[in-house]
């Protein structure tokens, strides 16, 4: 019974199936409602699936996300220190987080742009940007060749459409109507527009239309920006690895040979040599750095500067100068301003009278007036090696807690106070150490901090003796003769960067393309525009041969709000040259 009554409402239910599906037109005859049976899809296969990767990976939406991955993982390289750029931040980064570093350093937070999974990204993108645009380019090469198409049979349904019905000037309205396409054609073809004639037979009589289509320069912008893009990436990969970038420490006097040995920090690309280096020299002659007046709104601040230098080049000399903004090409090679300070002379003598240190010594900037820090390690001649902090004072004050502060970034008033230690400077074990950093965990104050002894205080030209006969340490004043001030009593020093890249021309003239490609993309409107016109059937009571109707339409591939108002101008200006046309008929 009961398989009887299951079997029985199953014929039941097909039955309504097929009432539905037959009484539903939009529904084909073979429509088959859910009845349990398995949806059997083909398989795909390795060549299939492989096929499907590639197809997501060349998708535009692949290539923007892949763009947008790439500047988020180049944010770690601005937040920490990269051993390319700044070796010393990576070891004073690594002094003070020494839990954190080998963690981040396994995931190559220190060499982002070198990493493998930023290369990786980088190559994804290149090959999703590569795959995505040779087929378009193909595409939009069979567009060009292409001819506009047809004229809609139903102009009247596009959104924006005009139509007006004029008067026959002639006898033969059919005449008349082909007449007014031809206007119309060269009426597009002077607005830019490729255009086709087309012109049909209907059981009313002739049609003539012209169609019209421009806007190809978008899409050539659009290619133009993807293959911009993909000239950037391929600059940057490439030409990256034929540059390097070093920087250079010098003290007015000093000369500095571009040579590997010479350069204090140096990052070069995988295939730079040895010998890739230019042979040039350049020597500091002198530094001028013009402030704001004392006592002015804005005391203190600097206006301009300029590194004035000597260089020498095959056997050539000359004079030239490296300002903010302004670079210096040698061979090549760009020559760039970073900072500036001061460099005071500092000479140390042991208990025998012995020079054991004499150097003019980079002091670090502090603040806008240029209060300096500095670190002089004395490593021979004495009893124990000695550690020097100095801070310089261009124009110093005396505050009322005691302490002193420059009030002016110009040689006023200097003033060099020192604390000494001595012990071992952990120099001798092969650690390194920076020279702009001074250790004292392990040394013993013996002039100022916690010695006992006030630190000394020195103006160019005073020399103070160290405590227990140990010698003496000299601020020496480099003023020329007969000076009666201290504006030359310290010399200063230039922190030169040395940037070579060969492709860096192609990357502008990449990125200008990129730009100008966008430009076409974003501003350059595709549509389409039609003329149609036919004679009029018994327009306004008329004679059926005494008007012709003319329609004008346009479609638009894309956002494009001004294409109204373009159909209304078309037509406008079409009426202007057929009564120009008329006019001129008449007259002969």
């Amino acid at each position: 019974m009961s398989s009887s009554r299951s079997d029985s409402r199953t014929d039941i239910d097909s039955a309504q199936k097929d009432a539905v599906t037959s009484s539903d037109p939009l529904r084909p005859s073979d429509h088959i409602d859910g009845d349990g049976a398995a949806i059997t899809q083909p398989r795909l296969g390795f060549v299939g699936w492989l096929r499907w990767g590639w197809r997501q990976l060349t998708s535009m939406r692949t290539a923007i996300i892949l763009l947008l991955v790439l500047a988020i993982a180049a944010i770690p390289g601005s937040i920490f220190p990269q051993r390319m750029a700044d070796p010393n931040g990576v070891t004073q980064w690594e002094t003070d987080n020494p839990d954190l570093f080998p963690v981040l350093d396994a995931m190559g937070m220190f060499d982002v742009y070198l990493s493998p999974w930023f290369s990786a990204i980088y190559l994804l993108l290149f090959i999703s940007l590569v795959g995505c645009v040779i087929p378009r380019i193909k595409h939009h090469i069979k567009a060009l060749q292409a001819r506009p198409p047809r004229t809609p049979a139903r102009l009247a349904r596009l959104e924006d459409h005009r139509e007006v019905v004029r008067p026959s000037a002639g006898e033969d309205a059919d005449a008349e109507a082909s007449r007014s396409i031809d206007v119309a054609q060269k009426q597009l073809k002077a607005l830019g527009y490729r255009v086709e004639r087309y012109d049909t037979a209907t059981k009313s009589g002739r049609t003539y239309s012209v169609s019209a289509e421009r806007g190809y320069w978008r899409e050539t912008g659009n290619l133009i920006f993807h293959l911009a893009l993909v000239g950037v990436l391929i600059t940057v990969g490439v030409g990256g690895s034929f540059a390097y970038t070093g920087q250079r420490v010098v003290v007015e006097g000093q000369t500095f040979v571009n040579t590997l040995l010479d350069y204090e920090s140096m990052n070069r690309g995988r295939f730079v040599g040895d010998d890739a280096l230019s042979p040039y020299s350049m020597t500091l002659d002198s530094f001028d750095v013009t402030y704001q007046e004392y006592g002015s709104a804005a005391s203190g601040q600097a206006g301009d500067f300029s590194a004035n230098v000597t260089v020498r080049e095959n056997g050539e000399t000359r004079e030239d100068a490296v300002r903010v903004n302004h670079p210096l090409d040698i061979a090549g090679d760009k020559i760039y301003l970073l900072g500036n300070g001061y460099a005071p002379t500092i000479t140390v003598r042991n208990a025998d009278d012995e020079v054991v240190y004499s150097n003019s010594v980079p002091f670090l900037p502090q603040d806008n007036a240029l209060t300096s820090l500095g670190v002089i390690k004395v490593t021979d001649g004495m009893p124990e090696q000695l550690g020097i902090a100095a801070f310089l004072y261009p124009s110093a004050v005396k505050l009322e807690s005691g302490a002193y502060a420059s009030a002016h970034g110009d040689l006023l008033a200097p003033l060099l106070t020192l604390r000494i230690y001595e012990g071992d400077l952990g120099i001798d074990d092969g650690t390194p150490r920076s020279v702009y950093v001074l250790d004292t965990e392990e040394l013993t104050p013996i002039v100022g901090d916690e010695s006992g002894a006030p630190s000394i205080e020195l103006q160019p030209g005073e020399t103070a003796e160290l405590p227990d006969g140990r010698g003496s340490v000299t601020f020496e004043d480099e003023s020329p003769v007969g000076a009666t001030d201290f504006t030359q009593s310290v010399k200063r020093f230039a922190s030169l960067q040395v940037h070579h890249d060969a492709s860096a021309v192609w990357v502008l003239v990449f990125a200008l393309l990129a730009l100008a490609g966008l430009m076409l993309a974003l501003f350059i409107p595709r549509r389409r525009m039609w003329v149609k016109a036919s004679v009029a059937e018994g327009s306004n009571g008329s004679d059926a041969k005494s008007a012709v109707r003319l329609e004008y339409a346009g479609l638009a591939r894309g956002e494009d709000p001004t294409l109204g108002a373009a159909v209304h101008d078309l037509a406008a200006g079409h009426a202007r040259l057929l009564d120009s046309s008329s006019s001129e008929t008449t007259r002969k």
